[in-house]
C-alpha cells in the first residue's frame, strides 16, 4: 500500500484520467451507434458511459483535496472527502438505474400495446461488443488500484465501469435477439434495458449505503476490531483491553481502546507499552491510522 497521501492521490489519478480518457471515447462511439442503429438499450448505454466521465471528474476533484495532509481545521486529515465521493458515486449510479429502467419500460409497454418498435442496427451491437470488452478491463484495472491503495471512491468508481459493462451485456443480448428474430421481437431490445438496470441500481444501493454508514460514524465491523484486540493482545505487559471503539476516516480507521497495565509500573514503561500498542496497530492497518489509547492501573 502507497505509504503517503501523495503516492495514493497521484495512483488514483492515473487510473481516474485513464478511466476518462475511455468513457469519452466510448460515449460517443455508443451514442452515435444507437442513433444510427435506431436501439434504445444502445442509447441508454451511451447515457451511462456518459455517467462514467462525470463520476471520474467527482473523483479527480476530490483527490485533489484528500491529498492535503491534516490542517488546523481538519485535524484528522480529509479521509471523508473520499467517502463522501463514494456516496455520490453511488447516488448517480442509481439515478442511472432509474433512467435506463424508465426509457426501456417506456418502450416495453409501448411494444405490449401493440407498437412495432424499429429493429437495431448491427453497429449497435458491435458497439455494445467493444463496450464489454473495454469497460471490464477498466474495472478490472481500477479495481485493483482502488484496493491496492485501499481507496473506497476509485473501488466505488470500478464497479461504476463494470455497471456499465453489465448494461452493455444486456445490450448486446437484446440488440442481437431483436436483430436475429426479426422486428416482431424488436421488444428485446428495451427489455434487455429494464433487465440491465437492476443491477445497476442494486450496485448503487450498496455503494451508498456503505458510504453513508461510514459517514455517520459506523464501527469498523466485528471481523476488523477482533483482529485489532489480538494485536494488542501481543503487546507485552498488557493486563487487558477493553472499550474499543472505531470507525472509518476515508481509506483510514480511527481506535480508541482502554488498557490496563500493573500498577507497579513507572509512567515511562507505562507510556512505551501504550506507544507499543499504536505501532502494532499501524504496523497492519496503516502508518495514518488515529489510534488513541487510555490507560488504567490494574
Amino acid at each position: 500500500m502507497p505509504s503517503t497521501l501523495q503516492e495514493r492521490a497521484e495512483r488514483a489519478n492515473r487510473v481516474t484520467w485513464i478511466g476518462l480518457f475511455i468513457n469519452v471515447a466510448l460515449t460517443a462511439f455508443k451514442l452515435a451507434a444507437g442513433i444510427i442503429g435506431s436501439s434504445q438499450a444502445m442509447i441508454a448505454d451511451a447515457i451511462h458511459s456518459l455517467s462514467d466521465f462525470a463520476t471520474d471528474v467527482v473523483v479527480l476533484l476530490g483527490f485533489s483535496v484528500i491529498r492535503k495532509p491534516a490542517d488546523r481545521e481538519h485535524q484528522y486529515g480529509h479521509g471523508k472527502v473520499e467517502t463522501l465521493i463514494a456516496v455520490i458515486i453511488g447516488a448517480a449510479l442509481f439515478l442511472v438505474g432509474l433512467r435506463i429502467l424508465w426509457g426501456g419500460g417506456e418502450k416495453v409497454w409501448r411494444a405490449v400495446g401493440g407498437e412495432i418498435l424499429p429493429a437495431p442496427g448491427w453497429i449497435a451491437f458491435v458497439a455494445a461488443v467493444v463496450s464489454i470488452v473495454s469497460k471490464e478491463w477498466l474495472y478490472r484495472y481500477t479495481v485493483g488500484v482502488g484496493r491496492a491503495i485501499n481507496s473506497q471512491a476509485v473501488i466505488a468508481n470500478a464497479w461504476h465501469h463494470r455497471s456499465d459493462a453489465f448494461s452493455s451485456i444486456g445490450a448486446m443480448l437484446g440488440i442481437g435477439g431483436a436483430i436475429v428474430l426479426g422486428n416482431r421481437w424488436s421488444v428485446l431490445d428495451p427489455l434487455a434495458a429494464v433487465v440491465v438496470s437492476y443491477f445497476i441500481l442494486r450496485v448503487s444501493v450498496y455503494i451508498a449505503r456503505t458510504g453513508i454508514g461510514d459517514l455517520l460514524e459506523t464501527s469498523t465491523g466485528e471481523r476488523t476490531e477482533n483482529e485489532i484486540m489480538a494485536l494488542i493482545g501481543k503487546v507485552p505487559g498488557i493486563v487487558s483491553a477493553h472499550d474499543m471503539k472505531t470507525r472509518r476516516i476515508g481509506s483510514t480507521i480511527a481506535v480508541d481502546v482502554h488498557i490496563e497495565v500493573s500498577r507497579a509500573l513507572d509512567i515511562t514503561r507505562a507510556h512505551e507499552i501504550a506507544t507499543d500498542v499504536e505501532e502494532s496497530i499501524r504496523g497492519v492497518f496503516g502508518a495514518e491510522t488515529v489510534v488513541n489509547v487510555h490507560m488504567e492501573p490494574f
